[in-house]
């Protein structure tokens, strides 16, 4: 069993990355590179949070054989007995062999770095170009990078000839590689801090406003009217770019050097607007060298950008506007069921997808009406008030880690608690909770945040390849702090104990921070404390009213613009409910016609088929008479009759008035 719980979480780990880069990216449309890359960095970082804990049972369990070597003992099996105070060491049952843990954190630690400090950029860059060749997409990204790479270049370079020249400092490898460590991880700690405040307080508080069916309708009734607006601006914008691709379609003939590059823009066109200018080609004429009025390779490079992003947002909001209006449509559900005196829930619109038989012989309407209406809301405020009580012991811990006599950090008593008696399943199961609840505090914050339109993480295969890869960044550069973080606050850092004691795999490849003092000793203990004042300021919602008052529209129950954005939102969702009403209306009249009179109707359609045949075999035994003419008259006269019947002009009935005399009528013609 000593690499079985190894390669289990691995495993799972892995399958729970591609779960949910599959709910957020598209594997048909977005490219192989980008899929990959993207899901290797969320792989590295949810491996790293899934495996310390078992780096802190090993790391107990080679302390207790060290104190067992340093004192006389007797070995015995699995475990080890110390003579003096009779204690037994038992070996875990996910131990890890010694010199597995160092190399696995240092491939996975470096893996990340190179990969949220060289490659994703590089990638972010390389998939937001507009190029049309590899070699013209790589140069952009390059050109797009210089700058980035150029000031790192330049900020180590700097240092490098400032300790060379101070006789002072006589740094090894060792050291610089410390230093960049301790770099990397201010910057991560710095971002850290400000995730965590936010995630602290409002993942308790969106599941207690969870419990609330009038709020949740209300903010839908928000989201939606902010939504249609988005989505307008994505349809105009979408209007407006492919009015350009038109211009330059038409003007660049099919015999141009650029007509593969016009092509190449076509290709990413939605199909609609592809056909639209299709029918408009004229590509039989050739193109007049001597006119000016070409684009350049660079304008459609442009160009192409361009259609790619509006392209995407476009599909998007789409998307998004359908799955607000079924979120919109089950609430009011809920809302109507609650009065319900049967018990049972109905819904409004049957769903669109075919459910499971299983859920659905188990999840009957009368459960639905008891979970929906009854008991969720309560297990909502149950939920929430532990979260609360998590957020409450974190913000604690994060201001009173540093004392070490008296251990003041709640996390760190319940560690050694159980380290007295040696009690690993316990050890594991508290430092997994304490790193999970942290990690979901932070990582949902990096779903959560918006960056206009340039960084969302939208679900259902909505999120572009630059979001995606940006996220992969913040998840590598937060993920190390983070660790070091929960470390601390469990007092299994030998900086912030101060004992001497065999440190964790994990923090042995991070060096002694003791070559820079005033970031172990000040940044790493104090900067923490301020996520006190980030957590009263996400509480009062500080910032959702500063970006209110910069007139973008946030969720604010006292605010004017915010009623106006509900009532907005209100009577758009009771539109489209009236239109699918109507759709589902009229199915069900055609359905019952259907059934009602399909039967006669394939017996008239069999009785015409039969007479037909009749009068084709009385025919075919006259066909040696000659009716040759007649047949020709005939003809004509029923082509005649058809040319009249097409050329006739329909009635129209919603005018004022229908004269039965042509002659009377004002316009004759």
């Amino acid at each position: 069993m000593s690499g079985a719980a190894l390669g289990l979480e691995i495993v799972f780990v892995f399958f729970l990355a591609l779960f949910l880069l599959h709910r957020y990216g598209d594997f048909k449309k977005q490219h192989r590179l980008v899929i990959i890359a993207t899901l290797l960095a969320w792989y590295l970082c949810f491996l790293i949070v899934f495996i310390l804990p078992l780096d802190v049972s090993t790391t107990i369990y080679n302390r207790c054989k060290l104190a067992a070597n340093s004192s006389p003992a007797e070995s015995n099996g699995s475990f080890v007995t110390l003579a003096p105070s009779k204690q037994k060491c038992f070996k875990p049952w996910s131990y890890i062999p010694n010199g597995i843990m160092p190399i696995f954190w240092r491939v996975v630690y470096w893996t990340s770095q190179f990969l949220t400090w060289i490659l994703l950029p590089f990638m972010q860059s390389y998939a937001r170009s507009g190029g049309f060749s590899i070699t013209g997409k790589i140069k952009t990204a390059l050109i797009e990078n210089a700058i980035y790479y150029g000031t790192y270049l330049l900020i180590f370079g700097a240092f490098l000839i400032y300790v060379a020249v101070n006789p002072k400092f006589n740094l090894q490898w060792n050291q610089l590689q410390t230093i960049g460590i301790a770099a990397a991880n201010t910057w991560g700690l710095f971002l850290l801090v400000l995730l965590l405040g936010y995630g602290l307080v409002e993942i308790p508080r969106s599941h207690w406003n969870g419990a609330k069916r009038g709020y949740l309708l209300m903010k839908t009734y928000f989201k939606a009217a902010k939504l249609m607006t988005e989505k307008a601006d994505a349809e105009e914008n979408l209007e407006d770019v492919m009015e350009e691709v038109r211009k330059v379609s038409e003007s660049i003939k099919y015999n141009h050097p650029l007509r593969k590059c016009v092509d190449t823009i076509l290709k990413k066109c939605p199909t609609e607007y592809q056909e639209r200018m299709g029918r408009n080609m004229d590509d039989y004429e050739d193109f007049d060298e001597r006119q000016n009025s070409y684009p350049s390779e660079k304008s459609l490079v442009k160009l192409h950008k361009q259609v790619i992003y509006s392209v995407q947002r476009h599909r998007r909001t789409q998307v998004q506007w359908q799955i607000l209006l079924e979120q919109a449509f089950y609430l009011e559900d809920v809302a109507k069921n609650e009065t319900s005196a049967t018990r049972q829930f109905v819904h409004t619109f049957q769903s669109q997808e075919p459910e499971n038989k299983i859920i659905q012989y188990f999840y009957t309407p009368t459960i639905e009406w008891y979970w929906e209406c009854l008991l969720r809301p309560w297990f909502y405020r149950v939920l929430a008030v532990v979260l609360a009580t998590f957020s409450v012991i974190v913000v604690w811990s994060e201001c009173t880690f540093f004392s070490t006599k008296p251990v003041l950090s709640l996390f760190a008593v319940f560690i050694q608690l159980a380290e007295k008696t040696y009690n690993y399943i316990y050890i594991e199961m508290a430092c997994f909770l304490t790193i999970f609840f942290l990690s979901i505090c932070v990582y949902s914050t990096v779903f959560r945040i918006r960056v206009f339109n340039y960084y969302y993480l939208a679900s259902h295969h909505q999120t572009d390849a630059y979001s995606l890869l940006f996220s992969g960044m913040l998840f590598c550069r937060l993920t190390p702090p983070l660790c070091l973080n929960f470390l601390g606050l469990t007092h299994m850092d030998a900086t912030i104990s101060h004992r001497d004691a065999q440190p964790t795999a994990y923090t042995s490849i991070m060096g002694s921070m003791k070559v820079l003092s005033f970031i172990a000793d000040g940044f790493y203990i104090y900067y923490p404390m301020l996520v006190v004042i980030l957590c009263i300021a996400t509480y009062f919602s500080l910032g959702t009213r500063c970006l209110n008052l910069l007139g973008f529209q946030q969720f604010m129950g006292d605010s004017e613009m915010t009623s106006d954005l509900i009532d907005e939102g209100k009577e758009l969702i009771r539109r489209e409910k009236r239109k699918r009403q109507r759709q589902e209306e009229g199915e069900n009249r055609r359905r019952e016609w259907k059934e009602r009179y399909g039967n006669r109707e394939d017996s008239t359609r069999n009785r015409v088929v039969h007479t037909e045949q009749k009068e084709s075999s009385f025919s075919e035994t006259n066909t040696n008479r000659p009716l040759s003419k007649y047949t020709r008259t005939n003809g004509r006269t029923e082509r005649d009759r058809i040319e009249l019947l097409q050329d006739a002009e329909p009635l129209d009935f919603n005018a004022d008035s229908i004269n039965d005399d042509p002659l009377e009528s004002d316009s004759g013609r």
